[in-house]
């Protein structure tokens, strides 16, 4: 089963980071002011990057390794990963 990790662009233009093995139903769950404490505050929510991993291990390794990169570093991984998918 594949795990991911995921940042969101809030409502305020901050960033938020998190895994889960169902990005569709977690973000929903972000959109609908269920989520975690940090978004609640900041909607509306979209999902701005994801990264498939195959374990929740990894997953939560990866989470961590990308919240400890600066806001640029985000910024830099989200418009990389959109180049990747406009090729």
């Amino acid at each position: 089963m594949s795990w991911f990790v995921y940042m969101l662009r809030c409502g305020d233009g901050s960033l938020y980071t998190g895994c889960t093995d169902d990005v569709v139903r977690r973000l929903a769950v972000h959109q609908g002011g269920k989520g975690a404490k940090y978004t609640r505050s900041r909607l509306p929510v979209a999902l701005a990057y994801q990264e498939e991993l195959p374990d929740k291990s990894s997953a939560l390794r990866r989470e961590a390794a990308i919240k400890r990169l600066t806001r640029q570093q985000k910024m830099a991984l989200i418009a990389e990963k959109e180049r990747a998918v406009q090729r």
